[in-house]
């Protein structure tokens, strides 16, 4: 009998297709990866790399379509965030075997290289975040550059907290993707997932910076604060990073963490959300006739109208649509009074 097969995902965004092993080989030998599978699961060979670039970061599908082995040469210089999504899929980080499925995942880092060893087709989720760009991420939430290479711990638990929010971030992002035939997202709503990946990363998951990253530093003074949140409000529009708004503020990053955790029992990209949800409603109670809901929400930076509808409902009682149908009656009534 033959086995059911899940379809991969993110195909219209294809990077690489092969069932010949020497040309999968070579692909993945150019990408400074070893990979390795006996004879005797070679006519299983279905190797689906699928993904897509954002400034900071990749996400991606891969499978092998048969039991591999995959290991990374000393040129990689990424992290990599791997999150399977059917069977178990066993990946060593410095000497550390963790055993990962859909309720774990594993992190890598560049200093200690990544062993992949699958048992069926290998189906998984890979992030992988460039070392520059996760680097000045950790500068601007400790206000100094790293010292010493950024080291994550192997094992992330996808069940719950960071993990599982992570992963469900992830998760829809691919959605997103698998609905569009191009590049879905502007530049605000791809700066808020690279944020909140890095960050959750960072101040989250266990590394060689937590300690110092979750430390208590020293109060923000009341001018402190106003520059950031000044800075935060003339930049609703724009997509700005945590690194943007400490540097304005003259701030560490974390320290701007814990204040807003402190005295917002919020974060500071969940703060921008709600101002740039406010300015939505905003926007579209003055709304002009040629204006509709699609074109106000992405001005906000809210690429993914489905969801955004939702969370608006659920925020203000009522939906876009019907904010914006209001203002519309309003209009013509005060027409019809002028005739």
């Amino acid at each position: 009998m033959m086995s059911f097969r899940p379809r991969p995902l993110l195909e219209k965004h294809r990077i690489f297709c092969s069932r010949e092993p020497d040309e999968a080989r070579a692909f993945l030998r150019g990408k400074e990866f070893r990979f390795d599978f006996s004879r005797g699961v070679a006519k299983q060979l279905d190797v689906q790399i699928n993904g897509i670039y954002l400034p900071g970061l990749y996400v991606g599908y891969i499978q092998y379509g048969s039991p591999a082995e995959i290991r990374t040469k000393s040129a990689r210089t990424d992290y990599w965030l791997q999150l399977p999504l059917r069977e178990q899929i066993e990946f060593t980080v410095a000497q550390a075997c963790v055993d990962c499925g859909p309720d774990r995942g594993a992190v890598s880092s560049p200093t200690n290289g990544l062993l992949v060893r699958t048992k069926g087709t290998g189906a998984r989720f890979n992030i992988s975040l460039t070392a520059s760009a996760l680097t000045q991420q950790l500068a601007g939430l400790l206000g100094a550059s790293p010292a010493v290479p950024l080291e994550f711990a192997p094992s992330m638990d996808l069940t719950t907290g960071y993990g599982r929010s992570l992963a469900q971030c992830v998760h829809l992002a691919v959605m997103d993707f698998e609905r569009a035939g191009a590049m879905p997202w502007d530049a605000i709503t791809t700066s808020l997932f690279e944020q909140f990946i890095m960050c959750r990363l960072l101040l989250s998951h266990p590394n060689n910076f937590i300690e110092v990253l979750q430390r208590r530093e020293r109060s923000l003074t009341p001018r402190d604060l106003r520059r950031a949140v000044d800075y935060m409000h003339a930049n609703l529009a724009a997509p700005i990073t945590i690194v943007d708004i400490a540097e304005a503020a003259g701030i560490a990053g974390r320290t701007l963490f814990q204040y807003f955790r402190d005295f917002r029992g919020t974060s500071p990209m969940r703060y921008l959300r709600d101002r740039r949800f406010e300015k939505v409603r905003d926007s579209l109670q003055r709304a002009e006739p040629e204006e509709g809901v699609a074109q106000i929400a992405v001005r906000w930076g809210f690429a993914h109208l489905g969801r955004f509808s939702v969370e608006y409902r659920r925020r203000f009682g009522e939906t876009p649509s019907q904010t914006l149908l209001r203002r519309h009656s309003r209009r013509s009534g005060r027409r019809r009074d002028l005739s």
